[in-house]
C-alpha cells in the first residue's frame, strides 16, 4: 500500500474541501442546524464523494494491516489535512462488530482530531451504539487501542488511553 500516493489524493480532496470548509455558519439564524442538515455533505458539494471514500478506506487499510511507521504516517495525513478529516466519514448506518471496529479505527487514526474531547465523545457514542446492538465492545477497544497512538498531544491522555475509555458506560444520545 502506497500511503505516498494516497497522501497525494487526499492533499487534492483537502483543497477542494477548502472553501467549503471556510463559509460562514450564521448561528444566529433560529434555522442554522436545518439549514446545515438540508445541505449536500461537502464531499457531495466538493464532487470528490467517490474519491474521498476510496481515499479513507485505504488510509484505514493502511492502517490496520501496517506496522507502526505506517500508522504513524496515516495519522500524519490526517493532521496535515483538517479539512480532509473534518468532511470525510465512513457511511453513518451501521450494525456489526466490524462496522463498528473500522470507525473506531478511523477514530484511532484521526489521532485526537481538532479536540480529544470530540473523540471521547464519539467513542462513547459509538460503543453505546454497539451495546446496544449486543456488541461485546471490549476486545474490540482492546484490540483497536493497540493500534492507537500512546503519545498525549493535548493534555487529555493518549489516543490508547481514550479508545480505552470506551469501557466507561456514559447516557450520551
Amino acid at each position: 500500500m502506497n500511503i505516498t500516493s494516497i497522501r497525494a489524493d487526499v492533499a487534492v480532496i483537502d483543497e477542494l474541501l477548502r472553501e467549503i470548509a471556510k463559509r460562514p455558519v450564521d448561528v444566529g439564524d433560529p434555522n442554522w442546524v436545518a439549514t446545515m442538515r438540508q445541505a449536500p455533505p461537502p464531499v457531495e458539494e466538493a464532487g470528490v464523494a467517490v474519491e474521498a471514500a476510496a481515499a479513507l478506506e485505504a488510509l484505514l487499510d493502511a492502517y490496520e494491516t501496517g506496522g507502526a511507521a505506517a500508522r504513524e504516517e496515516v495519522r500524519a495525513v490526517f493532521r496535515d489535512h483538517p479539512r480532509f478529516r473534518w468532511a470525510v466519514h465512513l457511511p453513518a448506518a451501521w450494525e456489526s462488530e466490524a462496522e463498528f471496529r473500522r470507525r473506531l479505527v478511523h477514530v484511532s487514526a484521526g489521532s485526537q482530531g481538532c479536540d480529544p474531547r470530540d473523540e471521547l465523545m464519539s467513542i462513547w457514542w459509538l460503543c453505546n451504539r454497539a451495546r446496544e446492538r449486543g456488541i461485546d465492545v471490549e476486545p474490540v477497544l482492546r484490540d483497536v487501542a493497540d493500534l492507537s497512538s500512546d503519545v498525549d498531544i493535548g493534555g487529555f491522555g493518549s489516543m490508547r488511553m481514550l479508545i480505552m475509555r470506551g469501557l466507561e458506560i456514559h447516557d450520551i444520545d
